[in-house]
């Protein structure tokens, strides 16, 4: 009889919190935001309520207005590795872009990561989505979506095949004979394609995942066949459960479209908790955050999204749906995001203040104010209800949203059957329950019969 279906938990960790005016809350620890021993006790906070993983996001631009929000920047596989240092299972989750790194030395970060936490990283694939990038490599201009994608896909065959070009038996560490390895277990990949070229092999053994972990968060059409293709888990941003079961049947089936068990795909959506004693309580605690928004921030945000003006609007006024005519072309994944605010204005009509505080809280991820039963009821009504296999859990502020989540919502969902009380392996592939996949120099297993 198989084991009760569980939920997959990460802390998506944003220095001050989710909440666009988290650094301005008392709460919240924007001095702290560069201190490696606050990114440390935010994972053993991860840890001891026995989350799957840690993510931490990046892009090679300073794309925030630090004029209104905190920004440090850091480097991410540095960072967890800081983590890694001080927890013992925890997942180790880090965006990368395959347009602005080269494949083999992409390899080697994750690779290493691997190696040093035994076995508890992943790659958050990202194409890059904006143009402010560019000019810090030396291009004229950011690639177009098709080029990017196109360049993807070379990128992660090539990156797996460096991965993979050592067998794992390939070291024999023979003192006696003084052979440390045996040669011919280790393959040259001389992977050629349109964009990429890449000889090998890689110069590290195989990792103890085989290979990290490959995520990924795209939500246009060319990221869903991407996602169907690669992808081992899925972080996306839904508002309401409809929508989020489409996407989940779509990415399912396009897994199941490239020979691949849907089941072994793992999507997250984000969700962002307000938690607190009463709903009353947790509501007015969302009030509090908002209040503290700058509209200015706000606007720029909202403008970079629908690439439209709207600074002739009064803050009071209504959005005009118009704003959002194109919408339904979800080609990239701005276009997507897009979508998701579409969406909210067509439903809620609401003011541009209302707008700009609907967003504040996670950038269009799932906001939701209530008792920890309440938040624990809603991320159970969604894994049940084929909308989810687990969430990226966003809150709004640090480190006391995640340390309250943990504390009062991880325990419901214990008591529920739905989350483990101990982890039941070390790496971050038997947290979310994917197979070690097998390497592609290694022999067919046996057939029995």
């Amino acid at each position: 009889m198989s084991a009760p279906r569980q939920l997959s938990l990460n802390a998506f960790i944003y220095p001050s919190g989710h909440h666009e005016a988290a650094w301005r809350h008392p709460d919240s620890r924007p001095d702290r935001i560069y201190d490696v021993s606050y990114y440390q006790e935010i994972g053993r906070t991860a840890e001891a309520a026995k989350l799957d993983a840690v993510f931490f996001a990046d892009g090679p631009a300073l794309r925030t207005d630090v004029r209104h929000n905190a920004a440090p920047g850091l480097e991410p596989i540095t960072l967890l590795t800081a983590i890694a240092t001080a927890t013992t299972h925890l997942g180790l989750i880090a965006t990368a872009s395959t347009t602005y790194y080269e494949p083999y030395n992409l390899a080697r970060l994750f690779s290493s990561l691997d190696h040093l936490s035994g076995g508890r990283a992943g790659w958050n694939i990202v194409t890059t989505g904006t143009d402010l990038a560019a000019a810090n490599f030396g291009l004229d201009r950011h690639p177009d979506h098709a080029a990017r994608y196109a360049r993807a896909r070379e990128f992660v065959d090539a990156v797996v095949a460096l991965w993979d070009s050592w067998e794992d038996d390939a070291i024999l560490l023979d003192r006696a004979a003084g052979i440390y390895a045996d040669p011919d277990k280790i393959h040259p990949i001389d992977f050629v394609g349109e964009h990429l070229r890449v000889r090998g092999p890689f110069n590290a053994a195989r990792t103890p995942q085989g290979h990290p972990v490959l995520v990924q968060a795209g939500a246009s059409n060319e990221g869903r066949a991407f996602a169907g293709k690669y992808a081992e888990a899925i972080f996306t941003a839904h508002q309401r459960l409809s929508d989020a079961q489409t996407f989940y049947a779509d990415i399912k089936a396009k897994a199941a479209e490239y020979g691949r068990d849907g089941g072994a795909v793992k999507i997250l959506p984000g969700i962002s908790p307000f938690i607190a004693d009463t709903e009353a309580a947790a509501k007015r605690l969302e009030r509090e955050f908002n209040e503290l928004t700058v509209p200015e921030y706000g606007i720029k945000q909202l403008e970079s999204i629908t690439g439209t003006s709207l600074r002739a609007l009064a803050l009071d006024e209504p959005v005009p749906v118009e704003v959002f005519a194109g919408a339904g072309d979800v080609t990239d994944n701005a276009r997507s995001r897009l979508q998701v605010v579409a969406g909210i204005v067509e439903r809620e009509r609401p003011t541009l203040r209302g707008l700009l505080h609907r967003l504040a809280g996670a950038r269009g991820h799932r906001v939701f104010a209530g008792t920890p039963e309440q938040v624990a009821d809603t991320i159970e009504e969604w894994f049940t209800q084929g909308a989810a296999d687990g969430f990226n859990v966003m809150p709004p502020y640090y480190p006391g949203g995640l340390e309250v989540f943990a504390e009062t919502v991880v325990p419901i969902l214990q008591e529920r059957g739905l989350f483990r009380t101990e982890y039941t392996g070390t790496t971050l592939r038997d947290h979310f329950g994917l197979a070690r996949p097998r390497g592609r120099f290694a022999p067919e297993p046996a057939t029995v019969g």
